[in-house]
Parts: C-alpha cells; structure tokens; sequence
C-alpha cells in the first residue's frame, strides 16, 4: 500500500465528515457524557482514598465501552453500502488505488475524528477533576491509557463497520446489522456470561471458559485492561473483579490484535463487492 493514496483518500473522507457534522456530533457527545460522569464520580473518589480523577477514570471506561463503539458503528455503517447506492464507488475504482488502501484512508480519517472526540471529551473530565482535587493528577497515567485504548477499541469498531457495510451492499441493512452488532458485544455479550457464571456455580465455565470469553470480546478486553492496570479497578464494579485474576498483557494482547482483524475482514468482504 501508498501511504501517499492512503492520505489522499483520509484527507477527502475527513472533509466528508467535517460537512456532515459527525466531528462536531462526536466531540459534543464526548464532552457531555464525560463532563456528567466527571460530577458523579466526585462523591466516591473522598471515601475510597482514591484521586477523583483515577475514579473518573473508572466511569469514564464504562463510557467508552457504549460510547466510542456506537461513534464508531454510525460512522463506518454507510462507507461501503453508501458508495454503491450513490453510485460512486465504480468511479472511485477507477483511480489507481487498491481497495485496501481506499478502506484504510477511511480507517485514518474516521479515527482521527474519534481520536479529536476522546481528546475533548477526556480532556474535559480531567480539567474539571484537577479544577476541585489537587491529586488529580496521579491518575493522569490510567487517563492516558484509557486514551489510547479507546481510539484502539475504535479502530475494532470501525473495521467491523466497514465489514457489515460490504456484506449487505445496502446502508439500510448495514445500519441493522451494526445495531445488532453494538447490541450483541456490548449490551448482550456480558449478560450470557453472567448467566452463564449463575448457572454454572463455580464450575470448569466459571474457571477455564468465562475468562477467555472475555478476551474475546474487544469491549471487554478493553475494560479488563484499563480497569486491571490502576486504581480505577478499586472504584470499578463488574467486571473489575475479573480484572485482578486475567494478567493484564492478555487483555493488552487482545486491545492490539482486534483491530488488526477486523479491518482483515472488512478488506476481504469489500473485494467481494462489484460496483
């Protein structure tokens, strides 16, 4: 791949999103969501003994496992189907420019509009944080982390997109599937473990099974790994318990690979798709 046709393409994809509002849509989402989880973590973080900024933290990560997926979904459902209902995805071809490349100038220019969202929506929470705790700034490391896991956790959803976006050629369709993804890895996923840990009572699914479900669940791993590397974890419900029995370079292992694989998918469906 050029790295040339890749900026090309996530400079044009970039100028797409700035005219649809969909910077301005997921900065503002961002702010809000952790300016209101910011205020609600001030009360425990003086019981605890923890800095108010470290419990942020810990809600600002159950933000992200809803938020930063669903951005990411709504920006990348239409990027393949929208092109061959506009009719524009046959011109695009005929530019000297492999669809791999096309698909990851999409990837650049999707995630740095996500990345701008969680640098503001971040940043805010921790200005108000060290605005009213001077010890706030211990937990700027863990807040760091939760950054660059969250563009990470991103990048997964963002490929994902792309995949359902080529398998159903339809932006109708690949808005339902990517619901149906959100809903069945973030909201969904959790409960059948949970379920399944009641019912299984301590046994083999407990012990062997429940942990490598959860890494194999890029949301989760997410969580698991920035709930399992800082104080946030002492602040955290949940799946903060499993965070202290799965060695952290797992989940660090999982963060790295997802993305990895899910733009494999989303380059080997879109190869498929004929104009």
């Amino acid at each position: 791949m050029t790295p040339r046709r890749i900026l090309a393409t996530a400079s044009t994809e970039f100028r797409i999103a700035l005219r649809n509002r969909w910077v301005a849509i997921a900065v503002a989402l961002m702010v809000v969501f952790s300016l209101v989880l910011s205020a609600a973590g001030a009360a425990p973080s003086g019981a605890s003994g923890v800095d108010r900024l470290s419990v942020t933290v810990a809600s600002l990560t159950s933000l992200a496992v809803y938020l930063v997926p669903l951005v990411a979904l709504l920006m990348s459902f239409d990027a393949v189907a929208g092109e061959v209902e506009r009719g524009t995805l046959s011109l695009l071809l005929t530019y000297p420019v492999s669809r791999a490349e096309v698909l990851t100038g999409k990837l650049v220019a999707h995630l740095g509009v996500l990345a701008i969202a969680v640098a503001a929506g971040y940043g805010s929470a921790a200005a108000a944080a060290m605005a009213t705790d001077p010890e706030a700034v211990q937990g700027l490391s863990a807040l760091w982390r939760l950054t660059w896991t969250s563009v990470l956790l991103g990048a997964t959803f963002l490929g994902a997109g792309y995949a359902l976006s080529a398998l159903s050629r339809r932006p109708s369709g690949a808005a339902g599937l990517a619901v149906g993804l959100w809903l069945g890895l973030v909201v969904l996923y959790d409960l059948g473990l949970l379920a399944g840990v009641v019912a299984d009572d301590g046994g083999a699914f407990s012990t062997e099974l429940f942990p490598k479900l959860l890494l194999a669940n890029p949301a989760d791993a997410f969580r698991l790994y920035n709930l399992g590397s800082s104080q946030a974890a002492a602040a955290a419900s949940g799946v903060g318990g499993a965070a202290a029995t799965i060695p952290v370079w797992q989940s660090a292992l999982s963060i790295f690979l997802w993305p990895v694989v899910a733009l494999g998918f989303a380059v080997t469906a879109f190869r498929k798709v004929t104009p």
